[in-house]
């Protein structure tokens, strides 16, 4: 019998990607999404994709009373946890709502599962858990700290499910940080579909390149980098999908939970991403360098070896295929009217 995966946050960005690399490896996935920060259409394509109906329920993970009834009309195997809210600025704004949706929500969502004997958990945790980092590549090890209220909610979270693993060992949680999610999948149907201003990179270039937006503003050029500006360490949103099968089967096969990095462990600057979309998209993408950001470190990217040993992941996607396949879900999405 197929095992049964609760994907909360499933029709978001990462977690629409998460459930075709699930399905794919056979798992059996019900989304639960209440679409504040999704598209309820996502969940129609997501069935064109794979020709399947798609189980879903709409809902709010800090409903202890709605989650119960989940648990109890279906016989739950695991969770795959994404439903947050991620953007930094926005953290910084509105604190409470950030820690009364990823933190409450965390709270309410593993009492319901402690009471269902469900007790293994996906966790989508985050690099801002690094802040500023005293050395990069960045391993595990490295000290946590908050730069922002959503940063902090990241590590509340991690501390809060080292403390339950601590407390109960029948209890296994596989703990993925990302890095830097970009891409979109191949057959252009979903992808980052940002609310108002994008919070990351390729999806604002993506909107110069259509010409919603008349350039890319490039926050400093006197790092000690390539070429002057900021490195991040980029990832395919396949490859991020396809990581969260390997901790699932991890934490199925073993019992015990885990933490690790998912990046490529290569880093590119600002001005190399947005020279290969300038050659996804076969047109010039206009820039303007300005003064650096509060807060910005010139590099950042992943120790990827405990991934790779631990859960046998290698990302297979280079940053042309991102930015081809972020160009492909753009125009896309102007066709479809997305």
């Amino acid at each position: 019998m197929k095992s049964t995966i609760l994907l909360t946050g499933g029709a978001g960005y990462i977690g629409s990607h998460a459930y075709l690399a699930l399905v794919d490896a056979g798992y059996h996935v019900l989304i639960l999404d209440n679409f504040c920060n999704s598209r309820p259409d996502v969940i129609d394509r997501l069935g064109r994709i794979t020709g399947k109906p798609v189980d879903h329920i709409e809902g709010d993970i800090r409903d202890a009373g709605f989650l119960s009834r989940v648990f109890a009309d279906h016989r739950i195997d695991a969770v795959v946890h994404f439903a947050a809210l991620k953007s930094v600025g926005e953290s910084v704004v509105k604190p409470l709502e950030y820690f009364d949706v990823n933190v409450g929500g965390l709270v309410t969502l593993l009492g319901v599962m402690n009471a269902a004997g469900c007790k293994r958990m996906v966790f989508s945790s985050s690099a801002t858990v690094y802040g500023i980092p005293d050395k990069t590549p960045t391993p595990e090890t490295a000290e946590r700290r908050a730069m922002n209220p959503y940063g902090q909610t990241k590590i509340d979270g991690e501390e809060m499910l080292e403390w339950l693993q601590a407390s109960d060992p029948s209890w296994a949680v596989g703990i993925l940080r990302y890095f830097n999610p970009a891409g979109a999948h191949a057959s252009g149907l979903i992808g980052e579909d940002p609310r108002g201003t994008p919070n990351n990179l390729m999806p604002y270039i993506a909107e110069v390149a259509i010409g919603q937006r008349p350039e890319i503003a490039v926050f400093g050029q006197d790092y000690g980098t390539v070429d002057g500006t900021g490195v991040r360490d980029y990832i395919h949103v396949d490859d991020l999908g396809h990581g969260h099968v390997l901790s699932l089967a991890k934490l199925l096969e073993t019992g015990q939970g885990h933490l690790a990095n998912l990046g490529t462990g290569r880093g590119y600057s600002v001005l190399e991403v947005i020279a290969a979309y300038a050659r996804a998209a076969g047109c010039e993408l206009p820039h303007r360098i300005v003064d650096r950001r509060p807060g910005d470190v010139p590099v950042y990217c992943a120790r990827t070896d405990v991934a790779a040993d631990l859960l046998g992941f290698k990302a297979r996607h280079t940053l042309d295929d991102m930015c081809e396949s972020s160009w492909h879900w753009t125009q896309s999405s102007l066709s479809d009217g997305a």
